[in-house]
Parts: structure tokens; C-alpha cells; sequence
């Protein structure tokens, strides 16, 4: 008759491995959601900043040539992103649709100048950048008046600076749950097999030699993990694009590249420090203090 007890230990072995693969593979999932996360908040917040810009009312005696190339020499600044030139019948047209009526018609004239709306890039909008070339602007022959929401500007800055905060110290306290997670999964998995460490012990092997195969267990664990997690955490947010559009854009290869890599990493080193530190505290213990 054959003796059952090392298929239950195989049994053993393997549902200790298997719930240890799931419970790493969700917690990079999550760490793989935040760190995605992460990185479109930053274009995100861009995003908020370069919707900042200047309202650049024309002098009224321009002509077309000279409004074209104004218009270039502006578009050649290192801080503007795009202008948009609006003449006067346009900007007439779009006055007339906010206030419901035709202003015009009552006046008997055209009252409003032409103009060039121009969006800045996100580093150039902060407060004291908008103030210079404002300044700047303003010294063109070719410009009447330079216009800004100064007031919006503070509010959307100072909104972005609180919400880079915080997610800053949500991301800083997840992480460290998330590693506490899979360090707690791993120590677990070793505490089963503490009495074999014990044994390997007692017929006289090294320390090294007790270590190398937990070591190489938890790097398949983390790749494996790492991979799972990537899996998912991408796939959902392709399924999902068109509904995160505006805060997420997962469409940026390098920045699927830059996740999967991170997961990948932090679930090998996770991996690898939980694994040692716990081999260590057991090839430390003695045979008494195991129970």
C-alpha cells in the first residue's frame, strides 16, 4: 500500500505556493493600478495647467499678413503650446451665443477687436511665469491688451498643488501596506515549511545552500505575479479607455512599458527581501522555538 503522506505534503506544498502566487499577483495589481495611477494624475494635472492661457486683443489696424505673422512669431515662444486667432466677426458670433442676442444690430456696429487665444506649456503657468510674459506680451506695437482670469489661475494651481499632496501620501501609505501585504504572504508560506529549513539544518547544510531555492521561489513568484498583475491591470484599462478618457490615457506605449517594468521589479525585490528576511529569522530559531 502506498503511503499518502507525501502526496498530502505535495498537496501541501502546492496550495501554500498557489495562494501565495494570488495573494502577490492581486497586491501588484494594485500596486500596478497606483502606479498608472500615478503617472496620468501628473498629465492630468498638465492637462488642468495648459487650459490656462492669454487672451491677446490685436490693435485694430492690423491686416491679415501682419496678424499671420505676428501669430508665427508667437507660436515660435518656448512657453506657447497653440494659439487660435479669432477676427472680429467670429469673436461677435461667440459673444452674441453667450449673452442670447444680437448685440450687434442693437449697437449698429461692431464693438469687439480681433484677438489670438494662446495656451501656455504646464511649467510656464505658475504665477510669477504668467506675470513676465504678460510683460512681455504686453510690449508688442502689434498687441492693444493682454487678458488672464488672474483669480482661476490661483484657484487651479493651488488645487493641483493640494491634490498632488495628497495623492502623494495616499500613494506613500498604500505602497507600504501593499508591501506589508505580500511580505506577510510570504512569511507565511516559509512559517509552513519552517520544519524542513530545520531539517536541511540538522544533516549539516549551509545557510546558503537552505536559502537558494526559497530565494529562486521567490523570484518565480514575483515575474509570475508581476505578470499576472500586468495583465490585468493593463488590459482593464484598455477595455475601459474610451471611459477614462481624460484622466487615464493608457494609449502611451512607454508609459504601459514604464508600469509593467515597475511591477515587475518591485515584485522581484518585495519578493526576494520578504523571502531572506524571513529564511533568516528561521535558520536563527531552534528546534524548540519552531512549535
Amino acid at each position: 500500500m502506498a503511503n499518502p503522506k507525501p502526496k498530502k505534503i505535495k498537496k501541501r506544498i502546492f496550495s501554500s505556493w498557489f495562494t501565495s502566487m494570488v495573494s502577490i499577483s492581486l497586491v501588484l495589481t494594485m500596486l500596478g493600478t497606483l502606479g498608472l495611477i500615478l503617472i496620468n494624475a501628473g498629465r492630468l494635472a498638465e492637462y488642468v495647467r495648459e487650459k490656462i492661457g492669454f487672451t491677446v486683443v490685436l490693435q485694430d489696424n492690423m491686416n491679415e499678413v501682419e496678424v499671420i505673422r505676428f501669430q508665427k512669431m508667437l507660436n515660435a515662444a518656448d512657453y506657447v503650446k497653440s494659439t487660435r486667432y479669432i477676427d472680429k466677426e467670429a469673436a461677435a458670433k461667440e459673444l452674441a451665443q453667450q449673452l442670447g442676442e444680437d448685440f450687434t444690430g442693437f449697437l449698429g456696429y461692431n464693438p469687439l477687436f480681433a484677438s489670438i487665444d494662446v495656451k501656455l506649456y504646464a511649467p510656464y503657468t505658475h504665477a510669477d511665469s504668467l506675470l513676465i510674459i504678460e510683460k512681455n506680451l504686453s510690449e508688442y506695437p502689434e498687441v492693444k491688451e493682454v487678458y488672464y482670469q488672474k483669480n482661476l489661475v490661483s484657484v487651479i494651481n493651488k488645487n493641483v498643488s493640494k491634490i498632488s499632496l495628497f495623492l502623494l501620501i495616499l500613494s506613500a501609505l498604500l505602497a507600504f501596506i501593499f508591501v506589508a501585504l505580500i511580505n506577510n504572504t510570504i512569511r507565511i508560506s516559509i512559517y509552513a515549511q519552517r520544519f524542513s529549513i530545520n531539517t536541511m539544518q540538522m544533516v549539516g547544510a549551509s545557510n546558503s545552500f537552505i536559502r537558494k531555492p526559497f530565494l529562486q521561489q521567490s523570484l518565480y513568484w514575483g515575474v509570475y505575479g508581476a505578470l499576472i498583475a500586468s495583465v490585468v491591470v493593463l488590459g482593464t484599462f484598455y477595455t475601459y479607455k474610451k471611459e477614462l478618457t481624460g484622466a487615464i490615457t493608457p494609449d502611451d506605449i512607454s508609459t504601459a512599458v514604464f508600469v509593467f517594468a515597475l511591477v515587475v521589479v518591485l515584485g522581484m525585490l518585495i519578493s526576494y527581501l520578504s523571502t531572506m528576511l524571513a529564511v533568516n529569522k528561521y535558520l536563527k530559531l531552534k528546534f524548540d522555538e519552531l512549535f
